[in-house]
């Protein structure tokens, strides 16, 4: 990055550094209604098992706290988003508490422009061809097709042929069995929640399980 750009111009460029370590690492692993404890165990683990893209979903508990206390503890190892943001304001409350990306599960144009105005990467949630050309139009450069599952793999494919300018992250029902076909269809990445990410799963096996869980999910789709 050199010394020409200003300010604001580094940091767009960071915005699509952090695009581009989502469509590097594919997986991003969706965090919910966990304490700030479990999210560092659970965080740990799947960084152990090679996912260090880590979405906490603000239906969770003191999830800005959660955002900085994970992004102090694990620093440049781990990309965190902010998920189920439906508003400006829990936004900016995310984007303070050290956010790299804000992702919502609906179209909210004035999410994106909050964004834009801090110069974090938004991440829109959309169901339609017609959503994903407003995300486009708003300024976001990659969309969330959710619930993706919903869709199927066909959905994304179809869409790439006239929009593969916009990036797609499929979200909603991705699990190990479908997350490589979404991936194919031309998805740049895919969030999963339970499957790697679940709290049964540390209830029911701790970290080493979460982390199995992850690196199969990774080799699975590399």
């Amino acid at each position: 990055m050199g010394p020409w750009l200003n300010g604001k111009e580094q940091l767009q460029m960071k915005d699509l550094e952090i695009l581009q370590k989502m469509k590097q690492k594919k997986i991003c692993g969706i965090i919910r209604k966990v304490t700030a404890a479990e999210a560092q165990e659970i965080t740990g683990a799947l960084i152990n098992g090679g996912v260090s893209i880590i979405e906490v979903a603000f239906n969770t508990p003191n999830a800005a706290e959660i955002i900085a206390i994970l992004k102090q503890e694990y620093g440049d190892a781990v990309i965190i988003g902010a998920g189920t943001v439906l508003d400006t304001e829990t936004a900016r409350s995310a984007i303070l508490a050290g956010a790299d990306f804000i992702l919502s599960p609906t179209l909210h144009i004035d999410v994106i422009r909050m964004c834009q105005k801090y110069n974090v990467l938004a991440v829109p949630g959309v169901f339609t061809p017609s959503e994903i050309i407003q995300a486009w139009e708003a300024g976001a450069r990659i969309v969330k097709v959710f619930p993706a599952v919903t869709l199927t793999p066909t959905f994304i494919k179809q869409v790439k042929g006239p929009l593969d300018q916009i990036e797609i992250m499929a979200v909603g029902g991705i699990n190990e069995e479908n997350a490589a076909d979404f991936l194919h269809a031309g998805a740049c990445c895919v969030g999963v929640g339970s499957d790697i990410a679940g709290l049964s799963l540390l209830y029911q096996g701790g970290a080493s399980l979460v982390s199995k869980k992850a690196k199969q999910l990774v080799e699975r789709i590399m």
